[in-house]
């Protein structure tokens, strides 16, 4: 057995010292465990320094600092590790899924959607938070636990955004410019001057600020601008208002139709009913969203504009038209000559309640058009 002398003592404490150990009681701690190893695997004849040397280095990965930061992190929070474990596990698992989720809707399987949802759901509430907190406990600086901060508020915002985005929802719009707004704004010139003073960071510094910039840039072009959003809303309106001047000289065609023979029967009844019905649920939309029941010609003169709104965000819940016209329809098609269209509603607003607005009015639009030139195909026949 070797026997460790007061020099070497010494020498191994202020080495442990000297590598950044500040913790009096785990210096002490070392320094017994790593005598007790000497003492008992070097030969009485043996290299101290050597030996100590490889004993010391097998404490750690990359300094013998690790040990102390890993100390504080036990002591001062103590469910470090599991929170650790979680946070890898989920953000493997998120990453996992997002890939297969968008795989899924590249190739038009079902279940994409769910996935795509869940996949961001675990990295904005479970990951980014949970990386925040570690990042935020290993860091002693003020400055750079506001870093970390920006950085997770930034990013669970866009990816809110993105699933905003995807799933059409309000607001996704919002979510993805405030989250370029706190990195681009808030993050990137506070991480920049930090890490640029710093001659070992001062190169990842200028790289990851480049990314940033680019990245952000690249998700604004995805982001459609004020002025080009109100071009989208005039076209949809100015196709809005073509297609009802169609349904208009439709109508005036059937009307002509009609006159000639003046018994209105049970089919032309329906029609009827079919038509009114859809100008009615059109007039309550066009209400809702523009705050006129019909659109005029100088429209863009008076601002009123059909948007991009989801029909199910304009209806209220007893509101019950759409419903009895797609009975209506429903029945009128089972008593329709085979020679005549049928309304087609499978993929239109009367069973598809989440389209927006525009496609909705020319849904209505089609069902009031078929309608009537069934009737004329009928009062020709």
């Amino acid at each position: 057995m070797y026997c460790i002398s007061e020099k070497q003592i010494d020498f191994i404490l202020n080495d442990i010292s000297a590598r950044g150990i500040e913790m009096v009681s785990l210096q002490q701690d070392l320094l017994d465990h790593i005598c007790c190893i000497i003492e008992h695997n070097l030969e009485n004849d043996g290299d101290f320094e050597n030996f100590y040397l490889d004993t010391i280095s097998s404490f750690y990965k990359h300094d013998l600092k690790e040990i102390e930061e890993e100390t504080i992190n036990l002591q001062t929070f103590k469910n470090y590790y599991i929170m650790k474990k979680i946070m890898l596990v989920s953000g493997t698992f998120s990453a996992f899924i997002l890939t297969i989720g968008i795989l899924f809707k590249f190739m038009h399987w079902p279940g994409a959607a769910v996935m795509i949802l869940a996949g961001i759901l675990i990295l904005s509430f479970v990951f980014l938070p949970l990386l925040f907190i570690l990042k935020a406990k290993e860091k002693k600086d003020s400055k750079d636990k506001i870093i970390i901060a920006l950085g997770a508020i930034a990013s669970i915002s866009m990816s809110l955004g993105i699933l905003f985005k995807i799933m059409h929802w309000p607001f996704a719009n919002i979510l993805c410019i405030s989250a370029i707004v706190i990195m681009v704004l808030l993050f990137l010139p506070i991480y920049f001057i930090s890490g640029i003073k710093n001659p070992d960071t001062k190169i990842n510094t200028i790289v990851s600020s480049l990314i940033i910039i680019v990245g952000s840039a690249l998700i604004l072009t995805l982001v459609r601008s004020p002025a080009g959003t109100k071009k989208e809303n005039i076209s949809s309106t100015q196709n809005f208002l073509i297609n009802e001047h169609i349904l208009e000289n439709e109508k005036l065609i059937a009307r002509k139709n009609q006159i000639k023979d003046a018994i209105q029967t049970d089919f032309e009844k329906s029609s009827f009913e079919i038509y009114i019905l859809a100008d009615e649920i059109k007039s309550y939309l066009l209400k809702k969203e523009t705050g006129e029941s019909k659109i005029e010609s100088n429209f863009e003169n008076k601002n009123v504009l059909i948007g991009e709104t989801r029909v199910t965000d304009l209806l209220d819940s007893n509101f019950e038209k759409i419903n009895i016209l797609k009975n209506k329809i429903e029945s009128y098609n089972a008593s329709l000559p085979s020679s005549m269209h049928k309304i087609e509603i499978n993929n239109s607003i009367i069973i598809k309640k989440d389209k927006k607005i525009d496609a909705a009015l020319n849904d209505l639009i089609q069902i009031q058009m078929i309608a009537l030139q069934n009737q004329s195909l009928y009062l020709k026949n």
